[in-house]
């Protein structure tokens, strides 16, 4: 291949390779705890780097910051280089990348609630059907009345104007109640106090960014998840969202020579837990379309059943660590594995994943016409990169020195929806006139003064009248796109 090179990942009967034209027809690394999964994938990243294809994964135990580094001193390393008869074994470190929603292990990730949209929001708060209905209500009156949701400042702000406004609000887009209201806002009260508002806000996350390759080598991008995992939803609901922006801003390409991008999604059960229905085909159409724009998307998981039927189908290179099989549930998902690989005679597949070592795994790569090859015994090859992960201030300074240090580091707060309804109420407020103070009766000397109600009619009306045009075509595309978020836009 001009440009770039493949190398092999695994050795059996001979040297197995991931065939570069076929990456983007995605991927599986499966096996039980301990397995030696994370070592699959720490090679797999090497040689897509190497072939000039950024990648992102989380790093979900904080053991992978080590790719930056040469590898060497590894008596394990050492001893499976020799076992395979690896003549001129070297080691080298990669570009990497280091990002954290949090903001602590890595430059910031943010998008804007409009980004994200109503359905994976709805997700992230653990909305129902109605409630999830409810939000989608707002969003849409958010994009008629021109307000930019941003953070979740925009977002309580809207809700609290909504519990206001009800009745007039519920005439044009529909029903809603205090209740349904107060579940939304307690919700997003809930993800504040868990920090997911650290996740919204700009500046938002730019794909150029984790699509970088730096002396042909492909930036390796590794998201901090170590905390992340423990609000699982907030995890795999930001990955559902960076695929969907993929799908969204890429340009069709057909096949390539290699990827142009490819995404690890570890954990990968996460994404299809608790999931409704109408995401997960939303999630089906994307895995099966993205291909086209360049783009592969590897999972990784214990047990392959963890995922559903119409994804698995679409996976089309297979590397199988061990499943350990004690209970009658564990030994239908060993079946169930073996029976997803293209068969080979010399192997009996479902006996031979009970017994394989760490490190040893069964795979089953696409050929350079897209056919599944053979299922094969093999051994992962050693990675090159140091095993160790970095020290907290060798991070820091990795971070520091990047490029990219300074740009997501401060976060921005312009007009949106918060000031916007707030300037509003306040024009509503200074529009209405001043109604005088009655005569005093002339049997007394005292006064009365009425107290000034709102009328809810007179706001909707006014917002129905004054348009804000200073907040420019840029933010009316953001509404629009966040309107009913980037799962439904492709319809």
């Amino acid at each position: 291949m001009a440009g770039f090179h493949s190398s092999p990942i695994a050795k059996g009967e001979s040297d197995i390779f991931i065939e570069p034209s076929m990456a983007n027809r995605h991927g599986l690394i499966a096996g039980s705890t301990g397995t030696g999964k994370t070592v699959t994938l720490r090679v797999l990243v090497e040689q897509f780097s190497s072939m000039g294809v950024p990648v992102f994964l989380p790093d979900m135990k904080g053991d992978l910051s080590g790719l930056s580094r040469p590898g060497g001193g590894n008596k394990k390393i050492e001893e499976r280089a020799s076992l395979l008869q690896l003549s001129g074994f070297s080691y080298e470190g990669y570009p990497v990348r280091y990002w954290d929603l949090y903001g602590k292990g890595g430059h910031p990730v943010r998008t804007t609630v409009s980004e994200m949209g109503p359905l994976l929001l709805a997700r992230i708060l653990d909305l129902n059907e109605t409630q999830t209905g409810i939000l989608s209500m707002l969003f849409r009156y958010a994009n008629d009345n021109q307000l930019l949701l941003i953070d979740i400042a925009d977002l309580i702000a809207l809700i609290t104007y909504a519990l206001e406004n009800i009745a007039a609000i519920k005439g044009k887009y529909g029903n809603m109640t205090p209740a349904s209201l107060g579940a939304i806002q307690r919700a997003i009260l809930t993800l504040e106090q868990q920090g997911g508002d650290l996740f919204f806000g700009e500046p938002s996350l730019d794909l150029d960014d984790i699509m970088s390759v730096h002396d042909g080598k492909g930036t390796i991008n590794l998201l901090a998840a170590s905390s992340l995992i423990k609000s699982p939803k907030i995890y795999s609901t930001f990955l559902l969202w960076l695929l969907s922006e993929l799908y969204d801003d890429l340009p069709e390409v057909g096949d390539l020579e290699k990827p142009k991008f490819l995404l690890f999604f570890d954990e990968a059960h996460l994404l299809f837990s608790d999931i409704p229905k109408v995401l997960e085909e939303k999630i089906i159409q994307i895995v099966r379309l993205i291909r086209s724009k360049g783009v592969g998307v590897f999972f990784i998981t214990q047990n392959p059943g963890d995922i559903p039927e119409d994804v698995l189908g679409q996976l089309g290179n297979r590397v199988q660590h061990a499943l350990r099989a004690t209970t009658p549930g564990e030994m239908r998902a060993v079946k169930t594995a073996a029976k997803s690989f293209r068969q080979n005679p010399k192997i009996d597949t479902e006996k031979i994943i009970g017994e394989l070592g760490i490190g040893e795994v069964l795979v089953s790569v696409l050929d350079k016409s897209g056919v599944p090859t053979p299922v094969d015994r093999a051994l992962v090859l050693p990675p090159h990169s140091n095993l160790t992960p970095l020290t907290e201030p060798e991070q820091q300074k990795e971070i520091q020195t990047s490029l990219l240090y300074g740009k997501y580091e401060k976060q921005i707060n312009r007009h949106s929806a918060a000031e916007e309804l707030a300037g509003r109420e306040r024009a509503v407020v200074d529009e209405k006139p001043k109604k005088a103070a009655p005569a005093p009766r002339k049997t007394t000397p005292s006064r009365s003064t009425r107290r000034k109600s709102k009328d809810v009619g007179d706001v909707v009306g006014t917002i129905a009248v004054r348009t804000a045009t200073n907040i420019g075509t840029q933010i009316g595309k953001e509404i629009v796109r966040g309107m009913l978020g980037s799962w439904l836009k492709k319809k």
